[in-house]
């Protein structure tokens, strides 16, 4: 796939227009506390049509060196945003961003949630359940429980409102699932 920034689109789109939605979205995302760089990976590539492209495809769009892309896809895939993929026949890697990421993402939130709670029961343990410390790690804790309680019923939800969204657009995926 090729970002066609040459001609100054990206997948037939305005590049100036694309490049500057990608890095709006991205300052939202760094405010929120990502890395700078893996939130332009990551919008880059949540904004092609495929949800899939090289690195040096998203060097080209962003117009950053092939290095400063390699830190990221590094960084968004050890925490599961994308996926590193090989094109059958090629050497070279393609990123991918799934439909479905924040589903996921959340799911493994659900995960992280479990071993937090672990870790702050020792911690209320240690430090005292009476104690300032103690109160506000039990208070965490509790919150904790709390959110992984309802995730579960939030993630079938959205499951049902995204199946009758793709029911409605008669589309299963919103791009290749593969």
């Amino acid at each position: 796939m090729s970002t066609e920034t040459t001609e100054g689109r990206i997948e037939g789109r305005d590049a100036e227009a694309f490049l500057r939605f990608v890095e709006r979205f991205a300052s939202v995302l760094a405010d929120g506390g990502w890395p700078r760089m893996p939130a332009r990976v990551f919008v880059c590539l949540l904004a092609v049509d495929s949800g899939r492209l090289t690195a040096a495809e998203l060097a080209e769009a962003l117009r950053v060196s092939p290095a400063a892309i390699s830190g990221a896809v590094r960084y968004l895939g050890q925490v599961s945003l994308i996926s590193r993929e090989r094109e059958p026949g090629s050497r070279r890697d393609v990123y991918r961003v799934r439909d479905d990421v924040w589903y996921e993402a959340a799911v493994r939130k659900d995960r992280a949630l479990t071993r937090w709670e672990t870790s702050l029961r020792e911690g209320i343990e240690v430090l005292g359940p009476d104690s300032p410390a103690g109160r506000r790690m039990t208070e965490t804790l509790e919150f904790f429980e709390f959110v992984q309680g309802e995730l579960p019923g939030l993630l079938e939800r959205w499951r049902v409102v995204r199946d009758q969204l793709r029911a409605r657009t008669g589309k299963s995926q919103l791009s290749d699932p593969s």
